[in-house]
Order: structure tokens, then C-alpha cells, then sequence
């Protein structure tokens, strides 16, 4: 709060200003030099707001990894709020994040523990996988192809159904993915990348 303080009175200062002088400037020369110091002023107030702005979203991010848990570069948050699909990822989204996508073994495992262990007793989880724009290419929440899988393929999946469009990792099979009808209520996983 008190980060925020200083910038907030400097905004505040920095308005008041052109207000400041009593009486008008005579010549064109002190017109354009009073310009250029309003110019630089309003330079220096974008470059302050740029940098409130970013001090917000890095303390938003340390409160999602407070939360969850930080592993490849990213935080992972798992929501117990079940929503369908697209939900759940709008949700991540208006949180500063995406739906998690594992890109590989490693990070699927780690997922996986961490969703057990962060809602016991849940087994499934949406992640950012999906096949909704052309039956079996599967891409992330970004449209970008993906080149790790991890379906159960004890279960035959992915079933190749059109209606079964969105992937779901599932506790309760090592972390093995199927996918699901999108409508389907879920919990899920939200990742955010750290800069």
C-alpha cells in the first residue's frame, strides 16, 4: 500500500501543475519551454503508471505462488470450483493465467501431485488441451499444436468422439488424460507463467 502511495501523490501533484502559475507566460519561448516541461512531466507520470501497473501484477503473481505451487518457470493453482471448459478457462484467464498444459512427463507428474494433494479426494482436473476446432489435432488454450500426450490408452483414449473435445487430467489414473464432453462440470488447473 505504501508502494502505491508515493506514485498515487506524485500523479496527483504532477495534475495540479498547469493550474500552479498565476499569470500567463509572455513569450513564445517560454510557451514552448513550459510544453516541453509538460511533455517530460507526462512522460515521467506513463512511465510511473507503467511501473505501478507492473509492481500490481508481480504482487498478484506472488499471491497465485503463495497459493500454489512454482515448478518449470510457472505457478500452478488448482481451482475446486467446478465449471465447464470454457469456464474454467476464462476464469485462468481473468486471473492472469491459462488453463495448465503439461509439455512433458515431467511437469504431468508434477501436476498431478500437486492436484492430489491440493484437492484430496478430486480425481479430475480440465487442462489446456483441446481438439474442439479439428477432430484429433489437439492444441493448447493458445491454438499452438502440442507435442506431449499422456492418455490413458488402457481406456482407449482419446475415444475420437466430436462430442468429447476437451482433455481432463485424471488423479485417479496416474495423470492420464481422456477427453470429455467441454460441458462437463470440473475442477481445474491454472498456470501462470513467471517472468
Amino acid at each position: 500500500m505504501a508502494r502505491l502511495a508515493l506514485p498515487i501523490f506524485l500523479v496527483l501533484c504532477f495534475s495540479l501543475l498547469p493550474y500552479s502559475s498565476s499569470r500567463p507566460s509572455r513569450s513564445r519561448k517560454a510557451v514552448s519551454a513550459r510544453q516541453a516541461d509538460e511533455d517530460d512531466v507526462k512522460s515521467q507520470l506513463d512511465k510511473l503508471w507503467q511501473e505501478v501497473n507492473s509492481l500490481k501484477e508481480i504482487q498478484a503473481l506472488q499471491t497465485v505462488c503463495l497459493r500454489g505451487i512454482k515448478a518449470h518457470n510457472k505457478c500452478y493453482l488448482t481451482i475446486e470450483e467446478p465449471k465447464h471448459y470454457h469456464e474454467a478457462n476464462e476464469d485462468c484467464i481473468a486471473q492472469g493465467g491459462t488453463l495448465a498444459t503439461p509439455r512433458d512427463l515431467t511437469e504431468n507428474n508434477e501436476l498431478r501431485d500437486y492436484a492430489k494433494r491440493s484437492a484430496p479426494g478430486s480425481k479430475d482436473f480440465w487442462i489446456g488441451v483441446a481438439d474442439i476446432v479439428k477432430e484429433g489435432q489437439y492444441v493448447d488454450v493458445n491454438s499452438m499444436p502440442i507435442s506431449f500426450f499422456n492418455w490413458d490408452r488402457s481406456k482407449k483414449q482419446p475415444t475420437g468422439t466430436k462430442r468429447e473435445s476437451c482433455v481432463v487430467l485424471s488423479v485417479a489414473v496416474q495423470g492420464k488424460w481422456y477427453d470429455e464432453v467441454c460441458r462437463s462440470q470440473k475442477k481445474y488447473i491454472c498456470e501462470y507463467l513467471i517472468p
